[in-house]
């Protein structure tokens, strides 16, 4: 055997090769599973468990599963600032550190990321671990109508379930790339507004607009407002992240990179300022900082050919063509043919695709200008 390939190895350099990357996950998920099979047995002990609703094992696999998340996220980030060190918050810095892991030869792409990063993120997995898990015992107590759970089985699921999210997070955060930024993005927003649509108390909700979901006091709100809030934070770690690797010759290109980064921050605050400000109790605010975002959206899609000349042709038509589906939609609107709801929805969907697919196509910038330096 090996050293790389032992388990002593793999302590001492966890990270070192995508083998040990995968090694070093199934651990924390052993270790997660021997923790949590016993915890699980004790607070099951005595009873039959009903497989969705209060006291429940969703609802204990989806509390457990989201701390779990959150745990082995951090754990995984630890590991690769023990391997690389800290990094100063300096975009020189980042760019170089983003190239460097992105080309190294082990194979880990570990863009730095600061702490608040690092928080956004794993309060992110675990969000999507714990409304993930809730939706999916949903789903089986209608399969299963009137079936319980005996203890032991119980536990033992119990463990599963929470090493299963440990081993994904774990794995998400020592191979965090931008590619995969943009699909935690897509799923934290999906699974976050489903769970409000689905839990809303009102049932018309629609009728009013898609803020609708934030002014009740249920859980839905906490859910969509909640969803808001992180998805900004997500989105500013994206600005900086999305920016860091792109190609910069000139002052001009710097001075571009820069504009769009402050935009994409502006969008993320903003997002965040949706959420913190509910429409029933802030109104003019909520529609202030609503509004805000679009606008800002809009100046970076019309300015993006000047800011980031290195962009696809085929991506900046595709953010013009967004832009034009926006307004028509408020014409529509406006015309009395589309009510809010349906507006806000598909402009939602089109500005979020649009940064899942600039995070996407800035890593196809940077990986061709690695490929062009290395050739």
């Amino acid at each position: 055997m090996s050293q790389a390939s032992s388990i002593a190895g793999i302590l001492r350099e966890p990270t070192r090769t995508t083998e040990s990357i995968e090694s070093s996950a199934l651990i924390v998920g052993a270790i997660v599973f021997v923790v949590a099979a016993p915890v699980g047995l004790i607070l099951f002990w005595g009873r039959d468990l009903p497989i969705a609703g209060p006291g429940s094992l969703g609802t204990s696999v989806a509390i457990g599963s989201a701390i779990a998340g959150i745990l082995a996220f951090v754990a995984g980030r630890m590991v690769l600032r023990r391997r690389f060190g800290p990094q100063p918050d300096d975009p020189a810095v980042e760019e170089a550190a983003a190239t460097r892991t992105a080309t190294g030869p082990r194979g880990v792409e570990a863009p730095p990321l600061h702490w608040f990063d690092v928080a956004a993120l794993a309060l992110a997995h675990g969000v999507i671990a714990l409304l993930g898990w809730t939706g999916l015992a949903d789903v089986l107590e209608q399969s299963f109508l009137g079936a319980e759970v005996f203890p032991i089985p119980g536990a033992l699921l119990f463990g599963v379930s929470l090493a299963l999210t440990a081993y994904v997070c774990f794995l998400s955060s020592v191979r965090m790339t931008p590619m995969l930024l943009s699909i935690v993005l897509a799923a934290f927003l999906v699974v976050g507004v489903i769970t409000a649509m689905l839990s809303s108390s009102d049932p018309l909700w629609w009728e009013k607009n898609l803020s609708a979901l934030g002014m009740t006091d249920d859980v839905s709100a906490l859910a969509f407002n909640l969803t808001l809030i992180i998805a900004g934070a997500i989105v500013t770690i994206v600005a900086r992240y999305a920016t860091a690797g792109l190609p910069v010759t000139t002052d001009r290109d710097r001075r571009g990179r820069d504009y769009v980064r402050y935009g994409l921050v502006a969008i993320g605050i903003l997002l965040a300022c949706v959420g913190i400000f509910p429409v029933d109790e802030f109104f003019a605010v909520h529609n202030t900082v609503a509004t805000g975002m679009a606008v800002v959206y809009t100046i970076i899609v019309i300015g993006l050919p000047r800011f980031l000349p290195s962009m696809p042709r085929v991506f900046v038509m595709l953010g013009w063509v967004y832009v034009g589906v926006i307004v028509v939609l408020g014409v529509f609107f406006a015309v009395g043919y589309y009510n809010l709801t349906a507006v806000e929805l598909v402009a939602g969907l089109l500005i979020f695709s649009w940064i899942i697919l600039f995070l996407r196509n800035t890593g196809s910038v940077g990986a061709r200008r690695v490929v062009a330096v290395t050739a």
